[in-house]
Formats: C-alpha cells, sequence, structure tokens
C-alpha cells in the first residue's frame, strides 16, 4: 500500500508539472525605492512554488491552482499593501509571464505581464523550476532501490562529464534577466523581488522515508541551490533583488515530522502538492520576503 501511495503521490508531482487543474478550488534599470510604501501597488509574478497547489483555500483561475494562504497572499496581508493582483499560476514558465499565454486545464491565463502596470509599486517573481525541469528531474530520482550500486540518478544525471540541470541553468539564466527587464519596462519605480526556492532535502536525505537515495539528495538539493545563484546572478545584473529562502527553510525538508514542514514528500502529510510548499512554508516564505522589504 505505501508503493503504491508514493506512486500517486508522483503522479499528483507531474500533474502540478504540467499545471494540471484540481477539484479544489537591455538599458539599466533604475534604482528601486528602500522601502515598499504602506500604499503598494503589489503583484506576484510565479509558478507553483508560489502559487500554492492543494493549500486550502483554492482560489482565482482553477487551472492555476492557487491558494489564499501562498506567500503572495500572506505577505499581502503582512505589509498592508493598498493594492493586490495574484497571477501566480502551477505550470508557468518564464515565456508565461512575458510572452506566451498559458495553457492549463481549465483554460487559458493571460500574460502574467499584463498585470504590471506603471503604477505597481512592489512585483515578487518564483520563476525557474519548470525551466529546467526542476520537478520532473527529482521524479525520476526517486527509487525503490536501497543501493547506489543498481540505481544513481547523479550518475545519468552527469554522464560524459555533462551535468544536464546545470547546463539547463546555464541555458535559461538570460530568459530570467530579459524578463526582469520586461517587468521594470512595465513598472519603472516597482522594487522587484526574485525569491528563491527553499531547503528541499538535508544533506544525505532520509531514504527510505522519502525515496531518494543518499547520493541523488545532494545532487538535486545541490542543483536547487545552483538555480538560485543563478537566479541571485541575473537579479544582481538586471536591478532587482534576490531573497533567499533556503537558509530560513533548513530543517524544515520533507523528511522531518509533518507538523515541521516547509516542502511535502512524495507522500504528502499536509495539504499541498507533492514536493512543493506547505501552508506553513509559504509563510515562513512570507516572513522572509517581508523583512527583506522592511530591510531595504
Amino acid at each position: 500500500m505505501r508503493s503504491q501511495g508514493i506512486l500517486v503521490g508522483l503522479a499528483v508531482s507531474a500533474c502540478v508539472l504540467a499545471g494540471c487543474s484540481s477539484d479544489s478550488s537591455v538599458p539599466e534599470s533604475p534604482a528601486r525605492p528602500s522601502e515598499a510604501p504602506a500604499s503598494a501597488n503589489y503583484v506576484a509574478l510565479g509558478d507553483s512554488a508560489a502559487s500554492g497547489p492543494r493549500i486550502p483555500n483554492q482560489v482565482g483561475a482553477p487551472g492555476c491552482q492557487q491558494s489564499d494562504a501562498n506567500y503572495p497572499h500572506v505577505l499581502a496581508e503582512d505589509l498592508a499593501v493598498g493594492s493586490f493582483v495574484d497571477v501566480t499560476c502551477s505550470g508557468a514558465v518564464t515565456e508565461n509571464i512575458v510572452s506566451t499565454p498559458q495553457g492549463t486545464s481549465s483554460g487559458e491565463v493571460p500574460l502574467q505581464l499584463d498585470a504590471v502596470t506603471p503604477e505597481t509599486d512592489l512585483v515578487t517573481v518564483t520563476i525557474g523550476g519548470n525551466d529546467i525541469g526542476l520537478v520532473s528531474t527529482a521524479v525520476q530520482c526517486l527509487t525503490f532501490a536501497d543501493t547506489s550500486a543498481t540505481n544513481v540518478c547523479k550518475d545519468r544525471l552527469t554522464a560524459g562529464g555533462v551535468d544536464t540541470v546545470a547546463a539547463a541553468i546555464a541555458d535559461k539564466a538570460p530568459s530570467w534577466g530579459a524578463m526582469l527587464d520586461a517587468v521594470s519596462e512595465r513598472a519603472p519605480d516597482a522594487r522587484i523581488l526574485v525569491v528563491g526556492y527553499g531547503t528541499y532535502l538535508p544533506s544525505g536525505g532520509c531514504f527510505p522515508t522519502q525515496p531518494m537515495l543518499p547520493e541523488d539528495a545532494d545532487y538535486i538539493q545541490g542543483s536547487i541551490t545552483a538555480m538560485n545563484e543563478a537566479l541571485r546572478t541575473q537579479a544582481n545584473e538586471h536591478g532587482a533583488e534576490f531573497v533567499d529562502t533556503e537558509p530560513s527553510s533548513v530543517g524544515h525538508d520533507v523528511c522531518v515530522a509533518p507538523d515541521q514542514r516547509y516542502f511535502e514528500g512524495v507522500v504528502p502529510q499536509n495539504p499541498a502538492a507533492p514536493l512543493h510548499p506547505t501552508a506553513a512554508g509559504m509563510a515562513a516564505i512570507a516572513d522572509t520576503v517581508a523583512s527583506a522589504v522592511r530591510a531595504g
């Protein structure tokens, strides 16, 4: 029965990655203001790491699997912003922000960039995971084998001396910078925060609690860190700011007790999608972003 549950979890992970619906509902950028004003007009952009699939209560376009407890909603309330628009959508890639409307199982949604206007003061964006196939790559590394002699995902992904995930990050990174330029062009006075991905896995993982071998767990989390560093570089080079959520999520990974998790495992113990933030995780991300906003 546990094996069946894990397989169901993997199917849900793949569905979330694809943006399936759930029944539950180059010029230099100008300097940013040091603080978001109390009456800030806030727009949230991004993928499922921001939208909060399966976290109650689901709101907005059903195909986007957006929660009213995701970090943008929590942040908007914490900062008491003047206006708030959340267009985060599960399955989104960078092109869905700037150039290609996103198709979901509940219909097409507009470009996320359309929500940004000259009056926008604050923008958060979490994007990149789907660009490099992060969840699908992690799913490929799940295994019931208990020995590295028969299954090491890292070896397959780095065969021939080519790290395929690192190559994908290098390939996609320029598009992240171009996206930030597009946001800045729409809202030249806005403060733009690129919110990174967290610490999903501890060192060595926790096989068999989460069915990934130690070498592979370290490779996947290392790839997340590498993606975050590329996002940080693009933010720094394109007039935005990077908010690092890895440190604040250490000890709250998929391996700890369910009530301590900021991210769910392959068989969720909290109402959240597999391999995605929990409600507690979203609250923690919002707190980290709010601290960055207030610090200026």
